[in-house]
């Protein structure tokens, strides 16, 4: 079963060039098709995001960046009254306990674990844009 899957405007947040060509690598990989911007620390998605011109679908954060951290980012979002509908999802190194509730608290959508195995950071990939592809995602 083949099922109709949108295009995503998805904002990738990483500040490792490392990691920003490896989820580039697994995007072009899986020959899907979304549209992704890249912002290389918080300060810089945070003025891509307040244009408010053309929102992503998703955005993928990464916890652990200079300037604004992952957690003060989504502070500034979730404060906002039109961002803080998009949905956010934690994609970081970091399994620490209190960063995962204190996300959860802030209102994150997902939290993925970066496996360290390539094979099993492109399964998350696909599942995760997968889901974000297939969900009914509403415009305020």
């Amino acid at each position: 079963m083949v099922l109709m899957e949108k295009k995503l405007n998805v904002l990738l947040i990483e500040d490792d060039m490392i990691e920003v060509m490896k989820f580039n690598r697994t995007v072009s990989s899986l020959t899907l098709k979304h549209n992704i911007t890249e912002a290389n620390n918080g300060e810089e998605a945070l003025a891509f995001l307040q244009k408010k011109d053309e929102l992503p679908d998703v955005i993928l954060l990464d916890l652990n960046m200079p300037k604004i951290n992952g957690i003060e980012f989504l502070t500034i979002l979730k404060n906002d009254d039109v961002l803080k509908y998009i949905p956010t999802i934690i994609l970081t190194t970091s399994n620490n306990q209190r960063d995962l509730l204190e996300c959860y608290k802030i209102g994150i959508a997902g939290y993925v674990l970066k496996p360290l195995k390539y094979e099993d950071y492109m399964v998350k990939i696909e599942k995760v844009l997968d889901y974000w592809s297939i969900n009914e995602l509403k415009r305020v």
